[in-house]
């Protein structure tokens, strides 16, 4: 007898979606990816600059958390790992470059012997760290901003010039707006029973692991090779250029509507996931999850844009030591983060050029980002100018736009994503994954899809009468 062979719709071919269908990969699952771009991998894309193949979108993961390198792994990347050169970064303060204090957990200080030693505060922000210590405790029963604790705690310098830059780095949100459950957890665990933040920072970066290796790491070919790799190891048939507009229950399963009103098509499933950012996943589930709908439209986004520089080596007074820099908000500067791709990733450099990638762009920033390639381009040879004494122009350049790209976990973030996900447990069928709920880099991200994968074929198949184990549920030989 022929197996029944169910057939399942991924919304969505970004990371999330991909390793989605990687995971549901099974002699008893047909699986359908459908993206409405023109290209598979969301935010994962390498193009060339001066002839060399550089990241776009983002460029390394966290190694230190397995999901990530596993899903290279899974795509048949594992030897194409690398190691970064060095992750040794600084902070634009106060108009100069200065060292990253050592022992800060995302820009809390936990030594303030390394804090004084790197200049990142005056002396009158720097005197007001150790407080901290003698303050009546300042407890945490709820969620809170990330700045309202470390400020009453810390001090406002503490915010602006150390936590503020490395938020942006991740989220290009404000650490006023940011949840400390959501992007500062293990501070958030110590800030319910500790009374001193510096004694918790303390404690959190000495039980970090000593020796595990580097935090990051990359691929040869960039990350942008990940998802082409990773949607052929799947099986999945997939599909560009097809925009889904809506989603609706039927007797057998769901049903997706496709292409424009004047033109569209219907595809049934048996089960659906919605890989796709908080905004066009709000208006799928209208219709029948409202409840999980109505959070999601909740969740704000900010763009971005990236500056690629290719600029000869001869083009500067004295190579970068370190991987970049970081600049706070306070600074006032268009350029929010440099990253010398040629000197964090040894792999791009060889090359003849000093690859720089300038950050422009927070929330709120849109009329900055309104900006032609061209002032774009004129904003970031400006910062390399000023900051690094860079002579002449480069040889190549390249300017990419991520609008609405990075989630903002805002103050009750969690609770959000609790209730999103309790509304759509409660529909057969149908998971959610990607960069909304619990992170925003690819581990995060792959772990989500993994646990999508896993709802979805535990409705599949409710009595486990074929082999899948909710980690790697793939077909016996497979």
């Amino acid at each position: 007898m022929l197996m029944e062979r169910f057939h399942v719709v991924v919304v969505g071919g970004g990371i999330a979606g991909l390793a989605a269908a990687w995971h549901l990969r099974n002699d008893r699952v047909r699986v359908t990816v459908l993206d409405g771009a023109s290209r598979i991998g969301g935010k994962l894309v390498a193009t060339e600059v001066a002839g060399v193949p550089v990241d776009a979108g983002a460029e390394a993961l966290l190694a230190r958390r397995p999901e990530g390198v596993e899903l290279a792994r899974l795509a048949g990347l594992g030897d194409e790992l690398v190691d970064p050169g060095t992750t040794s970064a600084s902070i634009l303060s106060r108009g100069e470059l200065r060292p990253m204090p050592k022992g800060q957990v995302m820009g809390v200080p936990s030594d303030l012997v390394a804090l004084a030693r790197s200049g990142v505060l005056s002396a009158a922000g720097l005197a007001r760290v150790p407080l901290d210590q003698v303050l009546p405790a300042t407890l945490v029963t709820t969620d809170v901003s990330v700045g309202s604790y470390i400020r009453a705690r810390m001090g406002d310098e503490v915010v602006d010039r150390l936590v503020e830059p490395l938020l942006g780095g991740v989220y290009a949100g404000f650490a006023d707006r940011l949840s400390l459950e959501a992007t500062m957890p293990a501070v958030a665990a110590a800030a319910r029973s500790e009374a001193s933040l510096l004694r918790a920072a303390r404690e959190i970066a000495g039980a970090a692991p000593k020796n595990a290796g580097h935090v990051f790491t990359s691929l040869k070919n960039g990350m942008g090779s990940l998802p082409p790799a990773l949607a052929a190891a799947s099986g999945a048939e997939v599909r560009t250029g097809v925009m889904v507009r809506e989603l609706s229950r039927t007797p057998g399963g769901w049903r997706l509507t496709t292409g424009p009103t004047r033109d569209e098509h219907a595809l049934d499933a048996d089960a659906v996931v919605v890989a796709v950012p908080a905004t066009p996943a709000a208006r799928l589930l209208e219709r029948e999850v409202p409840k999980a709908a109505a959070e999601l439209a909740r969740i704000d986004y900010a763009s971005m844009a990236i500056v690629t520089l290719a600029y000869p080596i001869e083009a500067f007074p004295r190579l970068p030591e370190g991987s970049g820099y970081l600049t706070p908000p306070v600074e006032g500067r268009a350029v929010k983060a440099v990253t010398f791709s040629s000197v964090k990733w040894p792999h791009l450099a060889g090359h003849g050029y000093v690859f720089a990638r300038c950050s422009l762009g927070r929330l709120g920033e849109e009329r900055l980002l309104q900006r032609d390639d061209t002032e774009l381009v004129a904003l970031a040879m400006n910062e390399m100018t000023e900051i690094m004494g860079v002579r002449g122009l480069p040889a190549d350049t390249r300017v990419t736009r991520w609008g609405g790209a990075l989630p903002q976990y805002e103050v009750g973030h969690n609770d959000r994503v609790a209730r999103i996900r309790a509304a759509v447990a409660a529909v057969p069928g149908l998971a959610v994954c990607g960069a909304a709920y619990d992170g925003v880099g690819i581990p995060a991200t792959a772990a989500t899809a993994r646990a999508a994968a896993s709802r979805i074929l535990d409705h599949l198949d409710p009595r486990a009468e074929w082999r899948h184990d909710g980690r790697h549920p793939a077909a016996q030989g497979a």
